[in-house]
């Protein structure tokens, strides 16, 4: 199996055609579906269901494509790397994290970065801690912000200087609007969006198993999540940072302790009995920056 397998592997699977995948890899069609069968033959499973006019991918080619994409990353990244020479820095660095106004340090500290080395690019990925934990593990990430109780002892980390707090999204005219914080027994009985992100910190802060809870729905983006909150499924529990901007909704919380949003929903800010978050910051392991050299 060669790595131009792999290339050609992922564009007939982003084509779903033969003569698609062709066309974009200047290729012959003859030709990249003699080397996708060969492909399956090295691998010893069918990785194409084969139609009148497309192809779909089985079960093994989806696997398939997981890994190629991780591969053909890395394979890019350390050519990159050892493409630079000696003198600028420059270079992508990925950070992944969930939601939080945590990730107002680290953009600070991107942004600083930038002005001092302008040739240096970030890549952000929003993902809950056991996306952000998979791809720092699998060297697709460098850095990683977790909230809450995840486990860094694998990592090197450093605890940033911040705490979250959690608060209540709902329809305007909810009984819950006319209240000035939220507790437990507030939300007994209520279809409940929750984020990924919390379901330790919830379930302590509930003193019961989120099992016992109606729990209508699940998010890792906020945006979403309000999106079924004006429909009326459920209130929406997220981080008090979110109160200042809804995507999607043009809508701002003010500083008070609740406050109206347009769009039909409405902010109320936790009980200080909802545990704080300490966020970490952890990576995987020191990869320099390449250096390029001035002209």
């Amino acid at each position: 199996m060669e790595l131009r397998h792999l290339r050609y592997f992922l564009m007939v699977a982003r084509e779903g055609t033969i003569s698609g995948a062709a066309a974009a890899l200047h290729v012959s069609q003859p030709s990249l579906s003699r080397q996708m069968q060969e492909l399956e033959r090295d691998l010893g499973v069918r990785l194409f269901d084969r139609g009148s006019r497309r192809v779909s991918l089985t079960e093994p080619g989806m696997r398939l494509r997981r890994r190629a994409e991780e591969i053909v990353d890395l394979v890019g990244r350390t050519e990159d790397e050892f493409r630079l020479t000696a003198d600028t820095l420059a270079g992508e660095v990925r950070v992944g994290g969930g939601e939080t106004p945590a990730m107002g340090l680290v953009a600070d500290a991107m942004a600083a970065f930038v002005d001092a080395y302008p040739l240096v690019r970030f890549s952000l990925f929003s993902g809950n801690a056991e996306s952000v934990g998979e791809r720092l593990d699998s060297g697709r990430l460098d850095f990683g912000v977790f909230v809450g109780h995840a486990d860094l002892s694998r990592y090197e980390f450093l605890q940033l200087p911040a705490r979250d707090r959690w608060g209540v999204f709902m329809r305007e005219g909810d009984p819950l609007a006319a209240l000035d914080a939220v507790t437990p027994e507030d939300l007994a009985g209520r279809s409940l969006i929750l984020s990924e992100q919390a379901s330790r910190e919830m379930g302590a802060w509930f003193r019961r198993d989120l099992a016992d809870l109606d729990v209508v729905a699940t998010y890792n983006l906020l945006y979403n999540a309000a999106l079924l909150a004006r429909r009326g499924m459920g209130v929406v529990v997220s981080l008090e940072g979110h109160r200042g901007h809804v995507p999607g909704l043009g809508a701002r919380l003010p500083p008070a302790r609740a406050g109206h949003l347009r769009g039909g929903l409405r902010g109320v800010e936790a009980l200080p009995g909802v545990l704080p978050r300490r966020r970490g910051v952890p990576r995987r392991r020191p990869r320099p920056l390449g250096r390029v050299r001035r002209p």
